[in-house]
């Protein structure tokens, strides 16, 4: 506990390589651009596939996890499904260009893949890691399914999915462990949702953060109200979102636990 609070207060000033580019070639000739964050040192933990939200690729948020998880011996791979498609920010839009069901789930598959398949990665499996748009899209990509390859995810963490559309899917289930972090204040992607898909599926943990909202892990992101959404919790198209300094100082401990605590997966 102690090494990694001082690794957390150390983060910010510690000096980072630059991420790697990569592209990831998918079936249908769509070209995936990814940053591949990399550990100093050796690679001593499963790899893992970051999903970003519904505005892109958000670097205050999205590299400072990446960075702190390589900082614990991860490589890290966060593909760009809304570049790679010529599309700009999502999050106002009521039908997106790349739907988490859709193209987002092909993404990841094909992110975890290719990582998996590099010689740095150890075997058994890679976890997957997303947030809103990517959090749906990490429920999607670990629903038990036949085009799901055997062995490639090991397990996965969800910051505040939309989970509305997934628990209306008779049929789902997770296919490898899920935590699922939220704030219990959200006004974008409602927690209840999501503490019905936790409730009638094994292996789903979720936790809800007090007085927490969207974003709560985000750094240096004080609360704030986003308006002209189209779907939220009171139907006005305005939800809260920002830091939470306790949420996010939680959610640092508890995610590099929950994927240490996941064994690894038979080939």
């Amino acid at each position: 506990m102690i090494r990694m609070i001082c690794l957390l207060l150390l983060l910010p000033t510690l000096a980072f390589a630059a991420p790697l580019h990569v592209v990831i070639p998918e079936s249908g000739g769509l070209q995936l651009q990814a940053k591949l964050f990399l550990p100093s040192g050796a690679i001593t933990g499963p790899a893992i596939v970051a999903l970003h939200g519904c505005a892109g690729p958000w670097p205050r948020r999205d590299d400072n996890w990446a960075r702190l998880m390589a900082a614990q011996g991860h490589a890290v791979l966060l593909p760009d499904s809304f570049g790679s498609r010529g599309l700009k920010s999502q999050c106002k839009l009521s039908t997106h260009g790349a739907d988490a069901y859709g193209p987002r789930r092909a993404d990841a598959l094909a992110a975890a893949a290719w990582l998996q398949a590099q010689k740095f990665a150890p075997k058994g499996g890679v976890f997957l890691l997303g947030w809103s748009d990517g959090g749906t899209t990490v429920l999607a990509s670990i629903a038990a399914a036949p085009d799901l390859p055997k062995g490639l995810i090991r397990g996965a963490v969800a910051f505040y999915p939309a989970c509305s559309r997934t628990s209306k899917i008779l049929k789902w289930h997770n296919a490898v462990p899920l935590l699922i972090l939220m704030g219990a204040s959200d006004d974008w992607t409602p927690p209840a949702p999501c503490q019905a898909l936790a409730a009638k599926n094994r292996g789903i943990t979720i936790r809800l953060f007090p007085g927490a909202y969207h974003d709560f892990d985000a750094p240096n992101d004080p609360v704030h109200v986003i308006s002209g959404l189209p779907y939220t919790k009171f139907g006005n198209g305005q939800v809260h979102a920002g830091e939470n300094l306790a949420a996010r100082a939680q959610s640092l401990r508890m995610v590099p636990a929950f994927f240490a605590s996941l064994p690894s997966l038979p080939p």
